[in-house]
C-alpha cells in the first residue's frame, strides 16, 4: 500500500511532537511526506499537481497540530482549492473513490479533556468530523483518526513511543483498523 502523509504543520521545525512523528516515517519506503508549508510558502496550491499526487497513493494521511479545534488554515485551503467539483465530487467527480483517509493529529490538552462533557466538551472523533464528512462526500473512505494528546508536556519518550505507535497505524490494514 501506497501512503501519502500531508503534514500541515505553520512551524514544524520547531514542533517537538509532529518533529517526532515526522522523522518516524523517514525510513519507511512507502511512505511520501508531503510538507504543504514548505512546499507552499507563497499559499499558491498547485491543484493540478496535487490531483495527481492524490492518484498516485492508496491512502492520505492528514497530519497536523489541532488547532482551534480544526486544522491549520493551509490545510484548509488545500481542502477548498484541491478537492474541486466535478474532480472529487460531483458529477464525474469520482477520482477518490476506493482512497482511503485518516487524520494524524497532536493536541496539547489531555484525552481526558477530549470527553464528551470534558474540559473542550466533546470527542475529537466529534471534533474530526467535518474533515470526516469532507472524506466521505468526496467518496473516499475515512478511517480512524491517530491522536497524540498532551503533547505539550509529553517527555521525549513519550513522543518517542507515540511516533512508533503512529507509525503502525498509518500503515495497518483498514480491516483490522475498522474491526
Amino acid at each position: 500500500m501506497k501512503i501519502m502523509v500531508i503534514s500541515a504543520h505553520p512551524n514544524l521545525n520547531n514542533s517537538r511532537a509532529n518533529q517526532a512523528l515526522a522523522r518516524e516515517l523517514r525510513d519507511q519506503t512507502d511512505i511520501y511526506f508531503h510538507n504543504l508549508y514548505q512546499e507552499y510558502t507563497n499559499w499558491n496550491i498547485d491543484v493540478e499537481r496535487e490531483q495527481q499526487l492524490l492518484l498516485q497513493y492508496d491512502r492520505v494521511v492528514f497530519q497536523f497540530p489541532f488547532y482551534w479545534y480544526s486544522c491549520p488554515p493551509l490545510l484548509k485551503k488545500w481542502f477548498d482549492d484541491v478537492l474541486t467539483f466535478g474532480w472529487a465530487f460531483g458529477p464525474g467527480g469520482d477520482n477518490l473513490k476506493g482512497k482511503e483517509f485518516m487524520v494524524a493529529t497532536t493536541t496539547g490538552g489531555t484525552d481526558r479533556q477530549y470527553r464528551s462533557g470534558g474540559y473542550n466538551w466533546f470527542t475529537i472523533s466529534e471534533l474530526l468530523r467535518p474533515i470526516q464528512s469532507t472524506v466521505t462526500r468526496c467518496n473516499g473512505t475515512y478511517l480512524p483518526a491517530f491522536v497524540t494528546y498532551n503533547a505539550n508536556e509529553g517527555t521525549d519518550e513519550y513522543l518517542e513511543q507515540e511516533a512508533k505507535k503512529y507509525a503502525e497505524h498509518i500503515q495497518t490494514s483498514k480491516r483490522v483498523l475498522v474491526h
